[in-house]
């Protein structure tokens, strides 16, 4: 038989007309107009319409199974009213009939999911109970233990009570009450570890029902009344209760360790499931407050106006229960942080937990994320362009960032999440965002392009762009530290040493061969500008205008070379001082400040090398051009000195040993001075000053050399001592030329050269020249007559008369030629007590300077007769 399409049968659980179970064939859903709905209560009656496809009768029994089939559905007056309102609910309409099938599928696998789920919770409770029967009987064990003891120790008492002995007594209080007070601590641990470990099973059981309750959310969402936002606050409170167990148990039983290791494993697992979907419901709604806002509308045209982006803020915009949901969900997911956060604090405790405790806000990373992917569309069309992308990115930071003040950070605080700043995070993680892109995209591309210009040997324009993009960069991270300043947070950024937070200059920390690569790129542009100032001559002879240090009133004389250099080295500080980390400071330092100063120091050897080869500084030009390579190395260390004095630099010292060891070029140059002041510059600084002490003492060797030669006549004749100076001279002709050269060479030193080396030269050479006399005259083994010391005493006159000029007792710097004239000087009677007293008569008469044997050398030639 063919069966009858779509047929309805109305069952009513009413006798009608007197016939119970009467069906009825209906229409579809245009059907008969007196059709009734699917399912109706009116009062206590029910209709019910069985929908199904009924075949022709081919028997009657076949029709008697179906109406027993239909018949089998229970009364009204057993249903419960929640499944009359399921029921009425999924049954509103006849349409709903045609989803019947699917119907019962769904609730049958739901009732297989909770029969499972109790399945679960009666093996979880069967093995709570039998761990707590295990622990019980253990207890009962220890308890039986302690009453067996305490009978015991009944027992012993009454023994010694009855007359058992002092000595019994003494046994007891000495051995066995200790032993029984030690059982009963132990008792006692052991009931408050069974008593923590059943209330941390307890807590983690109720956290793992919570996750898995929000993870099968969609499944329960008929079986409980809690959201799965209320679940994971819930799951929030145990965990927080549990870590409060955890910490009291880490301070007061570090002992148990494997409890707190078991317990933090199962935590762990709970928290990798629970922070994601948090997370994840998070970044949802972002995404229906419409963030992250638009950012089509900002160009190279507007990049620097306020006005467009402010209007576009969702923070600012959301209003009722939105608000309230986003700012539950902000609070949630801000305590999760807190809680991890204390739970790595307990787990590193007696470590360095700087770095692992202060981790990035998690709500400001999702607020970032979103608009870092924004970024890339438009930065892929600024990768030559990259001002562009420093502008966007600071625009977009200035923009937000009141609404991180005004909006967020009373949240944080709410949340009880100590130590941090929503601007600060804000800014950050934008910095953060942009150095991951520079990393990624920027860096390799400009590191490509040098890399190909070194094979091809073709100039190209990456080392500008090199230098162009440090230039942004720098640029970049002053408006970013001047945003900061404006909330009083760069100062405690500063003192704790975050500044890699905040500056986009970080990206070296990961990338040292870039830093390397840099200091390369900045050295070489030094060089390259320095050559063209060294090639100008008159730089060599100008003197610096108001090259007088602030710490005092000193002129240095110096060519305008000095300044020069001293001006690009400057400009390498300042770019070691825009590094956030001391360490990458010191290194960029090394490689690029230390080799200007070994150039200048070269610079200034050669040319005094070139005069000395030259002329052997005979010739008055050469002295000058010595005296200006002295003068300029004065002025380039003292320059360095003042600013060796100053912090940064003192820092940088204390971090040069470490970058010596890790950069291999830097070998060459020397390391700071022993000592806890050194500074990253001390070793050029002792190499400025070896050179010009070393320069120094060669004007006056050179000036001695020229003396010596034009008084060896007067030095070597032996007759002048037995005779007077001639009539009308004050001092031997064969002096004159001498002193006249004297005269004349230390004229021009004090010309051009600087005051306190010029002390050093006529000082050296005052020494020099008394030696020369001394031995050249006084231990010549010449005889000295009357005329003679006269003679004598009027040259010696004469030479201090050219020092006097820039001392007031010269004869103190000829120490040997005075007390060799005063000798000369004595009368024959003071002499022959010398023969009598020896040393002690030379001290007695201010004889210093001369050894025994010299003054009685000098006393055995004077002659007094004739």
């Amino acid at each position: 038989m063919d069966p009858i399409p779509a047929h309805f049968v109305w069952i009513s659980s009413v006798p009608e007309n007197g016939n119970e179970g009467q069906f009825r064939p209906g229409d579809r859903e245009n059907g008969h107009a007196n059709a009734m709905p699917p399912f109706q209560v009116h009062g206590s009656k029910a209709d019910f319409f069985y929908c199904g496809e009924l075949k022709q009768p081919e028997s009657l029994q076949s029709n008697a199974l179906r109406m027993e089939e239909i018949q089998s559905l229970p009364s009204l007056s057993s249903l419960s009213p929640s499944t009359v309102s399921f029921l009425n609910k999924q049954f509103h309409r006849k349409e709903d009939l045609i989803h019947a099938s699917r119907l019962v599928s769904e609730l049958q696998n739901r009732c297989g999911d909770l029969d499972r789920n109790l399945i679960d919770l009666n093996r979880t409770f069967e093995t709570t109970l039998l761990a707590y029967v295990f622990h019980s009987n253990g207890l009962h064990d220890i308890f039986r233990n302690i009453n067996l003891q305490l009978n015991r120790l009944c027992s012993t008492t009454s023994f010694s009570s009855d007359g058992g002995g002092e000595g019994r007594e003494e046994q007891l209080l000495a051995e066995e009450l200790p032993a029984l007070a030690k059982e009963v601590a132990r008792v006692e641990t052991v009931r408050l570890y069974a008593e923590t470990a059943l209330n941390l099973d307890s807590l983690v059981g109720d956290i793992e029902d919570a996750v898995s309750s929000t993870m099968k959310r969609d499944v329960k969402k008929h079986a409980t009344t809690l959201s799965s936002e209320e679940m994971r606050l819930q799951a929030l409170k145990t965990l927080t209760l549990t870590e409060d167990v955890l910490t009291s148990v880490t301070k007061t039983h570090p002992q148990w360790a494997r409890l707190l290791s078991a317990v933090d494993h199962r935590v762990d697992r709970a928290l990798a499931i629970l922070r994601p979907q948090a997370i994840a419901d998070h970044r949802s709604l972002l995404a229906s407050l419409g963030w992250p806002p638009p950012l089509s509308t900002l160009n190279s045209s507007n990049l620097d106006t306020r006005k467009s982006s402010e209007v576009l803020n969702p923070l600012f915009t959301m209003q009722g229960d939105l608000k309230h949901q986003y700012c539950e969900n902000f609070l949630a997911l801000c305590s999760l942080q807190e809680l991890q956060r204390r739970r790595k604090c307990r787990q590193l405790k007696g470590y360095d937990r700087e770095i692992a405790l202060h981790q990035p806000l998690w709500v400001i990373e999702e607020l970032v994320n979103p608009i870092s992917l924004a970024f890339q569309r438009h930065f892929a069309k600024w990768v030559d362009k990259p001002e562009f992308i420093f502008a966007l990115v600071y625009k977009i930071t200035r923009d937000y960032v009141d609404s991180m003040d005004e909006l967020l950070q009373p949240l944080v605080d709410e949340a009880m999440l100590a130590g941090y700043s929503c601007r600060e995070e804000w800014i950050s993680a934008m910095v953060t965002s942009l150095v991951i892109y520079l990393a990624k995209e920027i860096f390799p591309s400009y590191v490509g392009q040098l890399d190909e210009e070194s094979v091809t040997g073709v100039q190209s324009q990456a080392r500008i762009a090199w230098l162009h993009l440090v230039d942004l960069m720098i640029t970049f991270d002053k408006q970013v530290q001047s945003m900061l300043a404006q909330s009083g947070l760069l100062l405690s950024l500063q003192e704790e040493g975050n500044m890699q937070k905040i500056s986009s200059l970080s990206v070296f920390c990961d990338r040292p061969d870039w830093l390397d690569l840099w200091a390369i790129i900045e050295l070489g542009d030094v060089l390259d500008k320095l050559k063209l100032e060294m090639e100008d001559g008159k730089n060599w002879t100008t003197k610096v205008q108001g090259a007088v240090l602030l710490a005092g009133h000193e002129d240095f004389r110096s060519p305008v070379i000095s300044s020069a250099f001293l001006q690009h080295l400057l400009a390498v500080v300042d770019r070691c001082r825009a590094l956030p980390s001391i360490s990458l400071s010191s290194r960029f330092a090394r490689l690029a400040g230390a080799p200007i100063i070994h150039k200048f120091l070269d610079c200034i050897l050669l040319r005094c090398q070139e005069a000395e080869g030259l002329t052997a500084l005979t010739d008055n030009d050469a002295l000058i051009k010595v005296t200006n390579s002295i003068n300029a190395a004065r002025y380039f260390g003292s320059v360095l000195k003042e600013w060796c004095e100053d912090v940064f630099f003192l820092e940088m010292g204390l971090h040069e040993g470490d970058q010596l060891g890790t950069v291999a070029d830097v070998s060459r140059f020397s390391g700071p001075t022993e000592g806890s002041g050194s500074s990253i510059f001390d070793g050029e600084i002792e190499k400025l000053e070896k050179f010009r002490l070393e320069w120094v003492e060669k004007l006056s060797v050179v000036l001695l050399r020229g003396f010596d030669a034009r008084c060896r006549d007067y030095l070597k004749n032996r007759k002048q001592w037995q005779e007077k100076v001639e009539e009308g001279w004050m001092v031997s002709k064969s002096l004159v030329g001498a002193l006249d050269y004297l005269q004349g060479k230390m004229s021009i030193l004090e010309g051009s050269l600087n005051e306190v080396d010029f002390v050093g030269v006529w000082r050296s050479l005052a020494a020099h020249v008394d030696r020369l006399i001394f031995s050249g005259i006084l231990m010549s083994n010449v005889k000295f007559y009357d005329g003679g010391v006269e003679r004598y005493s009027c040259d010696l006159e004469v030479l201090f008369r050219v020092f006097r000029a820039w001392c007031l007792r010269p004869e103190g710097f000829f120490p040997k030629a005075s007390e060799g004239l005063k000798l000369l000087k004595m009368g024959e009677d003071r002499l022959q007590d010398y023969w009598a007293e020896g040393e002690k008569w030379m001290v007695e008469n201010g004889i210093r300077h001369l050894s025994v044997a010299e003054a009685e050398k000098i006393v055995k030639n004077r002659v007094f007769k004739g």
